[in-house]
């Protein structure tokens, strides 16, 4: 009696198992599937921003799948190379290449090595080498082919080292303010790339050795050199842009010293009224005139000394940065300086480098908030006034930069103000700022957005689920086939307990 009742009990236990995975596996043939995409891994690209004082070496990223059309790239990471720009090396062999090794380096750790052979590498070389190409054309080529050497050394994909013209490092520029600023694209919160209707910000950049200003235009671009029309996200974009070699904040300093040496008569010294009272200096007359924006009309001695003393006044000092500039000679309805043509000035507008550094040591020095060019005026007054002694008593550490403060400061205020056209009214709309969402503003990640472009995306890995309706349907089966089972078992048990009394 007790073995009829357990085999009787096994029986309806594998009956219900049975059932159960019968049911389950024609359900899983029959409920409806999609395919979901798994995370995507990210791309890598490197660019190295090869400017006229330094290298900065930038790694983005962006996922695999490319979710749009330019690729949605962000900064993963940035090195500063020790030393000059590469144009300092020139005639200096394998100097140029050494000085990017520390940074190289850090990106063969940082990238994922399935990355390496994957990640594209790119070198852009700014006014410091246009400068170069222009006076020693054999020496650029031969830098330009020493880092592109190095750069082949290493385990990613060398796409080239080239020289950007003035107007491309204008508009890379503005790509990426914008692109920061989310001004083609937003990411909206139903998961798509959404239009966020803004108006464009221009660019303002102050490089070593160039400076450049570019924004959206509707009015006619007179001269055609400075019209480009841009394609992104969907949008086509008409920007005016304008690039001024030797207007660069190095380059402008030596202008200076050329222009005083020049106007004063003298090889063996001279007074700087931008140099705050209390400071002298001694510079070698080759490293005034060693630049293609220093034309020397009359022989001299390279190896002469030239002694300088400061006197720091703003006055005077304003008046000689302003013979930098050309600001009468016009031959279009309307210029900025040199006779280059430049529409209205329209918009908000964002200021980055050495206009950013500046702005902050002038508010910082004086305490006065620059939104208008009456306080740029008036901030530029005081620190010209400064005596050496009261600045290296309130910057300490700062000691070599300190003398050029006044001079960059005059400079900014009549780039801006007499230059560009900015007035009471556009002056408040400049932004002064270093970074943008936590990535550094300049040309290097307009660069890479446009070059991602270029790349092909990535298959996704694609994986089959269940739709949710179905999860829950099979969960409510699940449940109900548990209960049946269990059903049956205590019926089973029931009825041996009771043949057991009998």
């Amino acid at each position: 009696m007790v073995s009829m009742g357990n085999q009787q009990q096994c029986r309806i236990i594998t009956a219900t198992a049975a059932l159960f995975l019968a049911v389950c596996g024609i359900l899983l043939l029959v409920v409806p599937t999609e395919d979901v995409k798994e995370t995507p891994e990210f791309m890598y690209g490197i660019v190295l921003d090869a400017g006229s004082s330094h290298t900065t070496i930038f790694i983005y990223k962006w996922p695999a799948d490319k979710q749009n059309g330019t690729g949605v790239v962000s900064q993963h990471s940035e090195c500063h190379a020790k030393g000059g720009g590469i144009s300092s090396y020139a005639g200096n062999k394998g100097g140029a290449a050494s000085s990017l090794e520390e940074c190289m380096e850090k990106a063969t750790q940082e990238i994922p090595k399935s990355r390496h052979k994957l990640t594209p590498v790119y070198l852009g070389a700014t006014a410091g080498m246009r400068l170069l190409n222009i006076s020693k054309p054999k020496e650029s080529d031969a830098v330009l082919k020493e880092v592109a050497d190095k750069l082949k050394t290493y385990p990613f994909s060398f796409k080239g080292a080239t020289i950007l013209s003035g107007q491309e490092e204008g508009a890379y520029g503005w790509v990426t303010v914008n692109y920061l600023l989310e001004n083609y694209i937003k990411y909206g919160f139903v998961g798509q790339w959404l239009s966020p209707g803004r108006d464009t910000v221009g660019a303002l950049d102050f490089g070593g050795a160039s400076t450049q200003i570019t924004f959206e235009t509707k009015q006619t671009v007179e001269n055609k050199d400075n019209l480009m029309k841009l394609r992104l996200y969907g949008r086509d974009y008409q920007i005016y842009t304008q690039s001024f070699l030797c207007y660069g904040r190095d380059q402008v300093l030596l202008r200076l010293l050329a222009l005083l040496i020049k106007t004063q008569g003298s090889d063996h010294s001279i007074v700087h009224p931008c140099y705050p009272a209390g400071y002298s200096d001694s510079v070698k007359l080759s490293s005034v005139f060693d630049t293609p924006c220093n034309k020397r009309q009359t022989p001299y001695k390279p190896d002469d000394v030239l002694q300088i003393k400061g006197t720091g006044n703003y006055n005077q000092c304003l008046g000689n940065v302003s013979r930098l500039f050309s600001l009468n000679n016009c031959s279009y309805s309307r210029c900025s300086f040199d006779g280059v043509f430049q529409p209205n000035i329209t918009g908000n507008f964002m200021a980055f480098s050495a206009f950013f550094y500046t702005h902050s040591f002038l508010q910082e020095a004086t305490g006065i908030s620059i939104t208008s060019p009456e306080y740029l005026e008036e901030a530029t007054h005081v620190v010209c006034n400064m005596s050496f002694e009261k600045m290296r008593n309130q910057f300490q550490g700062h000691e070599s930069h300190l003398k050029d403060y006044c001079t960059v400061s005059a400079f900014v205020q009549v780039l801006l103000v007499n230059g560009y056209g900015f007035d009471f009214r556009s002056f408040p709309h400049i932004s002064f700022q270093k970074k943008a969402g936590g990535t550094s503003v300049g040309w290097s990640l307009g660069y890479m957005l446009s070059l991602s472009n270029l790349l092909p995306a990535e298959d996704v890995l694609l994986r089959k689920s269940l739709r949710s309706g179905a999860w829950s349907a099979l969960i409510v089966l699940f449940c109900f086939l548990l209960i049946v089972a269990l059903y049956f078992l205590l019926r089973a048990i029931r009825k041996k307990d009771t043949g057991n009394v009998i």
